[in-house]
């Protein structure tokens, strides 16, 4: 049975394979080790085809038109990121450009290229580094929480014009469900497994022998077989560099978190978007988004926007606080498996924040009709889409590991 170390705990645990449609666990913290996703490779290979076939529509035809008194304005994809860009916005632009289409499209075309070798049984060298971009890229890829962002605007528009859906809405539509179905297929187990070793390399680690474990593909090595490559210490496997936990998490971290403090008061207190429409100008922050999706009876969809563009970042925020805090005063006995169930849900929940950054981007793209009617990004969606951003990052650098680092006094 393989050696597996726990990403989440840092455990040194060996397994059974798991039961058909089964997973294993973590005996520790809970985290999931391993799935078992039967035919993995060849449905993995169909849904990236059917994928990428989706995702050529959704970028080649008209996305929404918005009519507004016989006024039409066509979009695509990248018709927001285009006039974010024009007016100056190129942060956000850059943001969600690389979120909704670069993240998704580069996922798609890596895994195709990983695939297709696997399926002839064949190993190229540099397969191994782009199977680890496809799991760095996962999750900035935001595509589910853009059609959020084009519900959202479409119950903001329905009273000033009529949105007419085009062909790649359909088809960005279903790449969602297909690009979530063929990650849910993949088992990068036996990716990995694939990928030949030297001899030395496959060493079995016993209890008490010095080790390193690759944050990527979770390979357990002794520490007399890790290749060096100059000061830094590299997977054999996936050419990682390898680090015993994640350097200057807790630094890292912190500085990420208090950057994300300072933009969150202006992200909530600044308007994100102005719209002029007749002659008359009204600006919006996030709460009063909120408020008028509840003023039109849509109170369901205005807790979800409320409860992912609030509540979420700035729960993120203090629970990030107090998981710095419980490992830096060695809060040791305080709930080490809560605390890292907790990480758990930071990590995952943080992206639908990006919904606010979506909604603006949608209406700056459709509501461009000359003087009669147009929207402009203003300077709160910039700081909400730096506390997303900065509020990802601060998670992806805390390593949870040292939460049980400090419960075993080490």
């Amino acid at each position: 049975m393989p050696l597996t170390e726990c990403p989440e705990c840092g455990l040194l645990q060996r397994h059974p394979p798991p039961p058909p449609s089964g997973q294993i666990e973590c005996s520790r913290c809970g985290a999931v080790l391993h799935r078992d996703r039967p035919d993995s490779l060849n449905r993995t290979l169909a849904l990236t085809l059917a994928g990428l076939l989706l995702f050529s529509i959704a970028n080649s035809f008209p996305f929404i038109a918005f009519n507004l008194h016989g006024n039409i304005t066509h979009t695509t994809l990248l018709t927001g990121v285009i006039n974010l860009y024009s007016s100056g916005q190129w942060g956000i632009a850059a943001v969600v450009l690389f979120t909704s289409v670069l993240a998704p499209g580069l996922q798609l075309i890596l895994l195709l290229t990983v695939l297709i070798p696997l399926a002839f049984d064949r190993m190229p060298c540099w397969l191994p580094k782009l199977f680890r971009l496809v799991r760095t890229l996962a999750p900035w890829g935001m595509m589910d929480v853009f059609m959020l962002g084009i519900l959202v605007s479409v119950v903001k528009l329905a009273d000033m014009a009529s949105i007419v859906p085009g062909a790649s809405l359909f088809a960005f539509a279903v790449l969602i469900f297909v690009l979530a179905a063929a990650h849910a297929a993949l088992d990068p187990d036996l990716v990995w497994s694939r990928v030949p070793m030297p001899r030395l390399h496959r060493a079995t680690v016993r209890s008490g022998d010095a080790h390193l474990t690759c944050d990527r593909c979770e390979l357990v090595i002794p520490l007399i077989a890790v290749r060096h490559l100059g000061t830094h210490r590299h997977c054999p496997r996936c050419d990682s560099t390898l680090h015993r936990r994640k350097p200057d998490s807790l630094q890292r971290t912190w500085a990420l978190l208090l950057a994300a403090i300072l933009c969150y008061i202006p992200s909530n207190l600044l308007p994100i978007m102005t719209l002029t429409s007749f002659g008359r100008t009204q600006s919006d922050t996030i709460l009063s988004g909120v408020s008028f999706l509840l003023t039109h009876g849509m109170w369901p969809l205005a807790l979800i926007v409320f409860i992912a563009s609030v509540v979420v970042p700035l729960l993120k925020i203090l629970f990030l606080i107090l998981l710095l805090l419980s490992v830096q005063f060695r809060w040791n006995q305080w709930h080490p498996r809560e605390r890292t169930w907790l990480y758990r849900l930071i990590e995952t929940a943080g992206r639908w924040s990006m919904v606010d950054v979506y909604v603006v981007t949608i209406l700056v793209a459709l509501v461009q009709v000359g003087h009669i009617a147009h929207v402009e990004a203003e300077a709160g969606a910039v700081f909400f889409c730096a506390v997303v951003v900065l509020t990802m990052l601060a998670a992806f650098a805390f390593d949870p590991r040292l939460i049980w680092d400090r419960y075993h006094g080490q």
